[in-house]
């Protein structure tokens, strides 16, 4: 059986930043094939990097990405994680300097770092409207766009679970 993990992350007092928090909301109270298990880590990447402490074959990250496509795209990416053995060492200590690990491109080196990252990793991503402004709530183009981000976690989910174990 393939464990797939989804975390949902974002920070949901900062508008449009809360939509990963918001389609894992609506993914825990669906169905899931078994092995498949959703959290909501919020901006707390350290709270990621222990989840995926548990051993995982497949990691589906929900956030806000900027990739200047009109507001609401939804995205599927195949992030690309730092290898910390490469950086030196001062480029490396301001990376890992922030223990809340406030974003997943962070929390995702040092899970690498530390032999925890799985080896799929998928990021159902969606361009904000406006990620920066204060307040609770989505814009109502990304209200619209959280289903859109359920199906396709969903069809990662199945896509991944029909992977050959190793990979």
């Amino acid at each position: 059986m393939t464990r797939v993990l989804i975390a949902g992350v974002g920070n949901v007092l900062r508008g449009d930043d809360g939509f990963g928090v918001e389609v894992a909301r609506h993914l825990e109270g669906m169905e899931l094939p078994p092995g498949v298990q959703v959290v909501e880590t919020g901006i707390a990447g350290i709270a990621l990097v222990q989840e995926l402490q548990e051993g995982w074959d497949a990691l589906i990250v929900i956030d806000t990405v900027d990739r200047s496509r009109p507001p609401a795209t939804v995205m599927v990416i195949e992030p690309d994680v730092v290898d910390v053995e490469t950086l030196s060492w001062s480029a490396r200590h301001d990376l890992l300097a922030d223990m809340h690990l406030a974003t997943p491109e962070r929390a995702l080196m040092l899970a690498h770092a530390l032999g925890v990252l799985p080896p799929v990793v998928r990021l159902v991503g969606c361009q904000p409207f406006d990620a920066e402004r204060v307040g609770i709530g989505l814009d109502p183009l990304l209200v619209a766009a959280v289903d859109v981000a359920v199906q396709q976690v969903i069809g990662e989910v199945h896509r991944l679970i029909a992977l050959p174990a190793n990979g």
